[in-house]
């Protein structure tokens, strides 16, 4: 057997039961784990052999992996496992791997027939980048892998999967997969709706936002924006940096419609589940909590708090990252409450990832509505395009490249037609406020409007959007909402990517 495992430091508060016994010799395991050094969210090598390598273990422990995200740390540590399996078939250990060896992986990995799990180029060069790390932190000369050398590189690599659906298309989607609706617009009799406001809710305010998962779905109740814009119409607040990719706190806009929804949300659903844990005591059993007694305001505003032991602390609120804001409570007229905003139907906080869950289920939902028995019994990687297109598919990941687009889309509308600029007026209105590019590269928080360019919007970058929205008669103020569906639905026609309700529902019909 050659096969290597991976197991995981888990958070303090999932170690779970322990035994009262020793565990192999050790009294106390979390202590003793944490006592050489390990981290939660560390991984720990189990060679085929059963024992742990003391090998990857000085690596984990090192410079080079510490700083790195925890998200990172788990992509880079489940890609070493394959290799070090790989590997161990070969009699080799990492330390001795040479390029052709990496090579062979690679050849399996990417292209050999006979694997029936390929990767993509685009995870391919992940795991290079992930190997790199390893084979320079150990030295291993010539390097295997080198991430920075063009043949190390996948040719195919995919910077991003791009996803959008126009904003009528989220309306039926939100309708049949979080609201339970049937094709006729009705809910169905046996829908269950114990989450529906705080799944609608959640889809709506990142849609108006255009927040990642983990920054929307980490926010605290005294973040939700309570500032409105000069015309009322959007609010906006302050995204942590912790929460962020580039670790830099910004200010997010949204919409007042979205904010409201969330509000209702916390007044109804939210305090149900508040209750119903407070009456179970599940609050009392939580091996951590910090109770908030103030909040500070100015540039950098503080949290500070006191927890179980009396023991005073305090942090810059853009500091807290997701794990420890779960930690965070809020003296209720009941008695301690989660600062955490989205929470599960038992009260406590609902971790960002399993957002995902939500939209798989409503996908699933979607599917089980507008595809027939026969359709559905095929496998969706088996499904030709046709029937694929009959269903709207949506990650949370797809509200942050819908807003894009829209924001997109309304903002060169508002440059052509509202404003009647002329090519010369647009240049020195872009030299004062930036174009929609930069805009848009401002509401999405990038540091680069190459970026926002080359990995959000690209799809559509070769059209002629000038001609195209000159083509939308614009004679009614109020006509603003049925102008933009119509060009929605003339891009949906002429892009690759853009999911739009009426090719939807013609095909489901």
């Amino acid at each position: 057997m050659s096969e290597w495992h991976v197991v995981w430091v888990p958070d303090p508060v999932k170690w779970g039961a322990l035994p009262t016994e020793d565990i192999l010799g050790v009294q106390n395991l979390p202590e003793a784990v944490a006592r050489i050094g390990l981290r939660p969210g560390d991984p720990v090598y189990i060679r085929p052999d059963g024992t742990v390598d003391r090998d990857f273990l000085d690596f984990v422990r090192s410079e080079a992996f510490r700083n790195l995200e925890r998200e990172t740390k788990r992509n880079y540590g489940t890609d070493y496992r394959p290799l070090l399996t790989f590997l161990s078939s070969r009699g080799v250990s990492w330390r001795e791997a040479t390029q052709q060896d990496l090579a062979d992986y690679r050849h399996w990995r990417c292209r050999a027939p006979e694997n029936p799990r390929r990767i993509s180029g685009t995870k391919w060069d992940r795991e290079a980048a992930a190997y790199t790390k390893l084979f320079r932190w150990g030295k291993v000369y010539p390097l295997p892998v080198d991430v920075s050398r063009r043949e190390d590189r996948a040719a195919d690599s995919v910077s991003s999967r791009v996803s959008w659906l126009t904003p009528r298309t989220w309306g039926l989607w939100s309708d049949i997969g979080l609201r339970g609706h049937t094709r006729a617009g009705i809910a169905a009799p046996a829908w269950e709706s114990r989450t529906e406001m705080r799944n609608t809710s959640f889809v709506q305010l990142l849609l108006s936002s255009g927040l990642r998962r983990q920054e929307g779905g980490a926010l605290l109740t005294f973040e939700l924006p309570a500032q409105r814009l000069r015309h009322g119409r959007y609010l906006h607040g302050r995204v942590a940096g912790a929460l962020t990719r580039s670790k830099n706190s910004r200010t997010f806009y949204a919409s007042v419609d979205s904010v409201g929804q969330v509000e209702t949300y916390i007044e109804s659903e939210r305090a149900w589940a508040v209750q119903r844990a407070q009456a179970a005591g599940r609050y009392d059993r939580l091996p951590i909590m910090r109770l908030v007694t103030r909040v500070t305001h100015g540039l950098k505003p503080k949290v500070e708090w006191v927890d179980r032991a009396g023991i005073v602390g305090a942090q810059e609120l853009s500091r807290l990252d997701w794990r420890e804001r779960r930690w965070l409570f809020l003296e209720g007229p009941d008695g301690p409450e989660p600062a955490w905003l989205w929470l599960t139907e038992q009260g406590l906080p609902m971790e960002p990832d399993r957002w995902n869950s939500v939209f798989r289920r409503a996908n699933l939902r979607c599917e089980e509505v507008l595809l027939s028995e026969e359709e559905r019994k095929i496998g969706r990687n088996f499904r030709i395009a046709e029937v694929r297109g009959k269903t709207p598919y949506a990650t949370p990941h797809s509200a942050r490249h819908s807003m894009a687009l829209y924001m997109l889309i309304l903002l060169n509308e508002l440059f052509e037609s509202r404003y009647g600029l002329t090519k010369a007026d647009r240049r020195d209105f872009a030299l004062l406020f930036g174009d929609p590019w930069w805009l848009v590269k401002v509401l999405l928080g990038h540091a680069d409007v190459e970026t926002t360019k080359r990995h959000y919007l690209a799809p559509v970058s070769h059209l002629h959007l000038e001609s195209l929205l000159a083509a939308v008669e614009t004679t009614d103020e109020n006509r603003d909402v049925e102008d933009l569906d119509d060009l929605f639905a003339r891009l949906a026609r002429e892009t690759a990517g853009i999911q739009d309700i009426d090719f939807l529902l013609e095909a489901a019909s």
